[in-house]
């Protein structure tokens, strides 16, 4: 295994740790640490995508919708959409102050639910185009 596929391997694995922590997240009723896991989950995926697709490393970015458009990955509008909605999660979900005052408490968890659910379409997406999964 060449650098560049172990090091898209790690960060792929890195998705699916973070989407089983989004979970887990859910399950326990913090929306926001959901949406951050999941936020992370997609970003980890998109990068490893990235090196294996690209050859090249990855953009650093935590802005989930310019990676897949630097990445130019086919996905369904849904997905693009739920991609869109998620991204701002990186810093809404973690800073009272970044927009939601109270994250904890002003997030929808149906949201959070919908948008986990992305986040682990995508990964397996990414896993199955690129043979990391």
């Amino acid at each position: 295994m060449n650098n560049i596929r172990r090091e898209a391997k790690d960060w792929f694995d890195g998705a699916v740790v973070d989407l089983e922590e989004a979970r887990s997240a859910l399950l326990n009723s913090r929306v926001n640490w959901a949406l951050f896991a999941a936020h992370q989950a997609v970003e980890k995926a998109l990068k490893a995508a990235f090196m294996v697709l690209k050859r090249d490393r990855p953009p650093k970015t935590h802005d989930l919708v310019r990676l897949l458009g630097e990445l130019g990955l086919e996905l369904s509008e849904d997905l693009k959409i739920g991609i869109s909605e998620l991204s701002p999660y990186y810093v809404l979900a973690r800073y009272p102050n970044a927009g939601l005052e109270r994250p904890w408490e002003s997030i929808d968890k149906a949201l959070a639910e919908r948008l986990v659910t992305v986040a682990e379409d995508v990964v397996r997406i990414v896993g199955r185009i690129t043979g990391l999964g």
